[in-house]
Formats: structure tokens, sequence, C-alpha cells
């Protein structure tokens, strides 16, 4: 083990540099916090040492902690769990202690944390625990606490040092958040010490430590009379702040998210004791949270198969297929977002359109987002200058020439797509691979008006492109491996993640979007309030409710949607009701927010007033109204039952795409961890139970697949039978 090293110089300064081998970011083991705290002890000893400097012999400092090892110590039960996390407090406070008298807090030796770049999770929680935290002045870096992102809370004693450093209200982003800052902001916000040009990092650090005193060692909550900043629990301040944080975490997170839940009770119980008792209670409430089945599901959806779908983990065995030069056929609202992302990270772009003044516009789009980065500084005028010098907007085909991956994105129409196909082909090399960014088109349909079907593929980028982090990448019937290749390393050149789909009607997130829009719409026909559904879908973790989502996405594209599908189903097609519903809307001019009338009343401005009274006057409310239960169990079974037919017909080959998939590509549920996640959760047989009694009361839609009930009968988990947990380890 050699992740922590130490070395002694000639003027008493001991530095301990951090550097997992093999590794491109320092992350933590138990074997190296051991490690640390072995160097530590010998340092502390050593009467030549006058101080100890703790940095990293990589760009970054630290990325977190192995979770692996977390995953090892929740194997063991809650109490190997508790007394891991108990080993990691005692180290941590021996570090913040540096052999200091307890009763004079006197003799202790002075130890800095220097942080040359990224400091996340652990690698801010050991800085935290120094007596001075200093950084290399690198914007690129980002310093912060994550861990809620990931369904768990800062456990190593970063929640509380946090909390006594800042107080409550000011340490709220960064806990209950995890909001992430540049060295410098981190410095304005007082989580750091200091920033420094990076090459006097250790030179600063060094002065720093030989010129500590003992009062530089104390931190405020061991000095005599501390108080919390902002006020503790029962101080009038105080007081507030804690009310006020209960009341916005559970308007946030509907109590569905274990973690924020836990980590307020840490923070309110600790601030209520001494600092060693407040470690205690935090280690409680972590082991408590990692108990929970949420945080599991979350943390291997987020962190372990999200980042393993990032580095390719289905890719086909290919040679490097990066982007050089791009092609965006279509400069609306999709082909603009696409090609700014594109340029955004670093590759020439081709932007296309029928006329000068559309292109123009959809490269304008690009300057848009950059002029507004640049007032949030966080886009500089060089970035700008350069970012929009990579967009040659323009009508010209022959402009292709050189392009090497073409993305179309015109409008919805095969005649459209295919006239755009040829007038490509005949522009471009013969291996350039040709991409459709379509939301519901089949592909291998599409590809038909191609001469060269195995290099044509599907690529759905979800709106707004800047901002949402999913791309499906659909395999049609003659899409070659090369071409798949091609798009996953597009995807992650613009980082994003990719899921890889096969060809079939609305793919995979739509496949699920849709039949939830349905049951919401379906309720509202029936005569449930539609504030009921509204809340019932918030209320188990959905970011929108079914009615303000298709608001959102307009009702005429749902229309359209229902009309293509009924030509295409014929007599199989099931959503009548729904229908009656939609087009009765879109008949009265109510398509959604784009009209500022929906199923929601909008002000002048297109801000969201309410749902709309006149609903209720076609759509009549029945006396008897179900119970927020049986609206969820409908409103979530009605996307995971076709989430698992679409592993059933062979849409989606890998589950862990489907759990990361329906999280990043609609906001399904986060704290489930994804539809397969929840379904592992509840178990197969009391899925199975669910479904029969949805069944026998609204329809065949809620008929368990077969491969549910197979399981059932097996006892089978979704992540045992097809090997998930083993594939993303």
């Amino acid at each position: 083990m050699t992740d922590f090293t130490m070395t002694k110089d000639a003027d008493g300064v001991a530095t301990i540099t951090w550097d997992v081998k093999q590794k491109s970011m320092n992350v933590m083991s138990t074997e190296a916090f051991m490690l640390l705290s072995s160097l530590v002890d010998q340092a502390l000893a050593d009467a030549a040492v006058k101080g100890i400097i703790i940095t990293s012999g990589k760009k970054d400092f630290a990325g977190g902690m192995d979770l692996n090892i977390i995953a090892r110590m929740k194997a063991g039960g809650a109490q190997v769990t508790f007394d891991g996390v108990m080993q990691i407090h005692q180290i941590l406070r021996k570090i913040e202690r540096a052999g200091m008298d307890p009763k004079t807090l006197k003799g202790g030796k002075p130890i800095v944390a220097a942080l040359p770049g990224t400091a996340l999770g652990i690698g801010l929680e050991v800085p935290l625990s120094c007596h001075r935290i200093i950084a290399a002045d690198n914007p690129k870096a980002k310093i912060g606490l994550p861990e809620i992102m990931v369904g768990i809370f800062p456990g190593a004693g970063g929640t509380m040092r946090l909390t006594r450093k800042l107080g409550a209200m000011v340490a709220a982003p960064f806990l209950l958040e995890g909001k992430l800052s540049s060295p410098k902001e981190a410095k304005a916000a007082g989580l750091i010490d200091e920033v420094v040009a990076p090459e006097d990092l250790l030179k600063r650090a060094k002065e720093w430590v030989l010129s500590a005193t003992d009062a530089d060692l104390v931190k405020p909550w061991d000095a005599k009379g501390y108080k919390m900043p902002g006020g503790a629990p029962y101080h009038p301040a105080g007081f507030m702040t804690f009310v006020g944080a209960s009341a916005m975490v559970h308007g946030k997170t509907m109590g569905v998210y274990p973690a924020a839940k836990a980590l307020l009770a840490a923070v309110y119980e600790g601030a209520l004791v001494p600092f060693d008792t407040a470690l205690k209670i935090e280690a409680r409430h972590f082991t408590g949270v990692l108990m929970n089945p949420s945080s599991s599901a979350m943390i291997r959806s987020l962190f372990i198969n999200k980042e393993a779908l990032e580095k390719g983990a289905n890719r086909p065995a290919a040679p490097d297929q990066s982007v050089k030069k791009l092609g965006v056929i279509g400069a609306g609202m999709m082909g603009a977002g696409i090609a700014y992302v594109s340029a955004n990270a670093g590759i020439e772009v081709v932007l296309i359109d029928a006329t000068q003044e559309a292109a123009d516009r959809g490269k304008a789009h690009s300057e848009g987002i950059l002029d507004k980065g640049m007032k949030r500084g966080k886009v500089t005028a060089e970035k700008k200058a350069e970012t929009l010098a990579r967009i040659t907007a323009t009508t010209d085909y022959a402009a292709l020439k050189g392009v090497d991956l073409i993305v179309e994105a015109v409008f919805e129409d095969p005649k459209i797509k295919a006239d755009v196909t040829a007038k490509v082909e005949a522009a471009t090399s013969a291996d350039c691979i040709f991409a459709t960014n379509t939301s519901t088109l089949p592909i291998t349909g599409l590809a038909a008006a191609s001469q060269r079907p195995d290099e044509f593929i599907g690529i759905h980028f979800f709106s707004p492109v800047d901002k949402m982090n999913l791309v499906e990448i659909i395999r049609g019937k003659k899409t070659g491996d090369n071409a798949v290749a091609k798009a996953l390393d597009f995807v992650r050149q613009i980082r994003k993640t990719p899921i890889v789909v096969n060809d079939a009607r609305f793919f995979y997130a739509n496949r699920c979007i849709i039949p939830y829009i349905n049951e919401g719409i379906r309720m509202v026909a029936e005569g449930v309030e539609p504030a009921l559904i509204e809340n019932a879908a918030k209320l188990v973790g959905m970011p929108l409710g079914p009615l303000q989502l298709v608001d959102e996405t307009s009702i005429d594209l749902g229309v359209k949607i229902a009309k293509a599908t009924k030509a295409a189903m014929g007599a199989d097609y099931p959503d009548e009701a729904v229908d009656h519903v939609l087009f009765w809307m879109a008949d009265h001019g109510r398509l959604g927010r784009k009209s500022k009338s929906g199923f929601y009343a909008y002000d002048d401005k297109g801000d969201r007033l309410g749902l709309w009274e006149g609903l209720e006057a076609k759509y009549p409310l029945d006396k008897a109204q179900p119970s927020l239960s049986d609206v969820q169990h409908r409103l979530l079974f009605a996307q995971v039952l076709e989430a698992v037919r679409a592993l059933e017909d062979g849409v989606l080959t890998d589950i862990r795409e489907g759990d990361v998939g329906a999280i990043l590509g609609w906001g399904f549920a986060p704290w489930s961890g994804g539809p397969f996640s929840w379904l592992d959760m509840i178990s197969a047989p009391r899925a199975v139970e669910i479904c029969r009694g949805l069944t026998a009361q609204f329809g065949p839609r809620f008929h368990a697949p077969a491969l549910l009930r197979e399981m059932a009968e097996k006892g089978e988990t979704f992540y045992n039978r097809f090997g998930g947990e083993k594939k993303a380890a």
C-alpha cells in the first residue's frame, strides 16, 4: 500500500503525499486511511518534525471515497458500518487535535492541507480536519461535498465541521444541494482559507506551518465559549433557521430522499451537544442512510453505473472514433443546441439550414448561452470567441466536406428526413456516419433512404440539449458496430451520458414517458382530482406531474404522436380515452405552456398560476376519489412495466441503461435508483401482486409481463439475474 508517502525536509516539515497508483484521481480506501493514520502518528511522535503538509501527487487532490469500501462496510451490517465510520472520525480527530494537550490546547503540531485541484467528498473532509486549507488558483478545480447527489451525505465529519465553521444556513447549499465551488468561490464562502498561485502552493503551505502558533491550531468548536454562527437550534435566530430548513428540505425532497432528512436531523441534534458527541450522532445517521436500500440504489445508478456507461461499458470493439468535424442539419432548437454543446467541447461544427437567416439564428443560440455564462462569470470573452469560431452557419451542403459525423435534426417528417439524407450522402465521404435525431420515428424505416444503412444510426437528444445529460443512441436493424462506436465516442466528447437501445417505436425513454402522461390524462377523464394526480406524482419523487409534463412538451405534439401511433397500431390502439381529453384541449387552443393555456393556467409571461379550473366543468370530479397510493401505483407502474417490456422485447439490453436512462431522461424517482432498482426494492412478488389489483380495476395495460411473473416465482431480482451489479463493479 503506497497511496500515501511521507518525506521530511531539513526545516522540520513533513509532507504526506496522496497518490493512488493506476488511478487518474485519488480515492480513499480503508487501507489508505490506516496508512494516513500511521504516517500522522510518526510525524507527531518525531521531535524533529515541526508540522505537516498533506497534499496530492496528482493535479487534483481527491475525488472522494472508494464506493466499493462503503459497499463492503454495509454488507457487514449496521454495527460494522458504524464502527468503520467511527474509526474514520477518530483518525480525522487525531489530525485535528494534532497532539495538543487536551486541557490547555497547546503543544500541537500544525497540519495544513495543500490542494492542487479538485477536492470532493472525503477529499474535502480530510482538509476540513486540518488546521488550514490552502488551494491552488485552479479555475477548473471543484471543491465541495456532493454526496447528497448520490443518496448519502458527508459522513466523515464534513457535516459537523462545515455547519460549525459556517453556520447551518450558510452551510446548507453545500450540504443539502451538493454545491461545488471554484477555489476562489470556496474561499469567499469560507470553505477554505487561502488561494495562491499553483507554483506557490507548497511554499506557502510550508511558510504557514513554520509560522503557526498554538492559537492557530485550535478549531473554534474546541475553544471555550464557542457559539455556532447564525445560532444553535434554541437560539432565536437559530430556531428560525432550523424551522425554515426543515420546511425547505421537505418542500424540495417531498420526504422521499432519506439522506436529506437524516442530514438535517444530524445537524440539528449535533448542534445541541459537544463536538465529539456530535460526530457519533453524524455516524449513527450516516449508518442509517447507508442501510437504507434507497442509498444503495442511488449510488449504483447515479455513480457506479452512470460512470461505467460514460466510460463505454457497452461500446463495440472498434478503434477510437472521436469526432473531428461535425455536420448538423437543421438549426432549430435541437440542432442549435447540438451545435453549441459540440463547439463548446472543441469540435468544429458546420450548421446547415434551408435559409441563411435560419442558420445564423441557430448560431446565435450559442452566443446567447455563452453570454449568460459570461454574466455569471463562468465564461470568458476568449472562450466565447473560440466557441463561436468553431461554428460555421451556412446553407451550402458543400461545406460538409471533411465531416466525419452528421447529426440531422430536421422536422419529425420521414419525407423531409429522407430528402436530407440523400443530400448529405451526396456531399460527404463514404465513411461519414449519419445520425438522425428523432424521438419517435423508427430508425430502420428512416435508414431505407440511405445508401449506407450500416452507417446510419439514431441519436435522441433531450431538450434543452445544453442542460439534459442523457443521449439515447438507437441501433437500427442494419446499423453496424462502427456507427455505434462513433455515436458513443461523440457523446463522450460532449460530456453526456449515453444509453444504447435497439430500434422500436418510441425507443426506450418515450416508450415509458408516454404511458406516464397518458395515465395522468386518463385519470382526468375518470374524474380524479387533477391536483391529486399532480401531487401524487411529486410525492413519489417525480419532478413533474403528468399534466405539467404534457403542458411543457406541448399538447399538440401529444396529438401528433397519438394520431401516428393509432395509424400504426390500428385496432390494437389502447388510448382512445386519453385522446378524448387531449384532442378536446387541442381543439380549444389549449396547447400547453407555449400557448399560455393547457392543463394549467398561465399569466402573460408564461408563468404557471395553477391548474386550469375549466377542466372540472368538462370532466366533473367523481365523488369517490382514489387513495394517494392507488394514484401513485398507477403512475409508477405505467412506467416500470413498460421498462420491463422493453427489456423483454430486446429494446433494452442492459438494465443499467434502463435505470440511468430513466433518471436522467425523464426524472424517474431518483431516490429509487430507476425502474429496475425500484422493482428489486419492492420485490418481484409484491410487484406482481400490485399488478393483479391494478389489472382487475383498470385493465390489461397493467398485466405483469411474463418476465416479471417468472422472476416472482423464482424469487429473483433484476440485478442478480441480469448481472448488473457485477458489470458495474
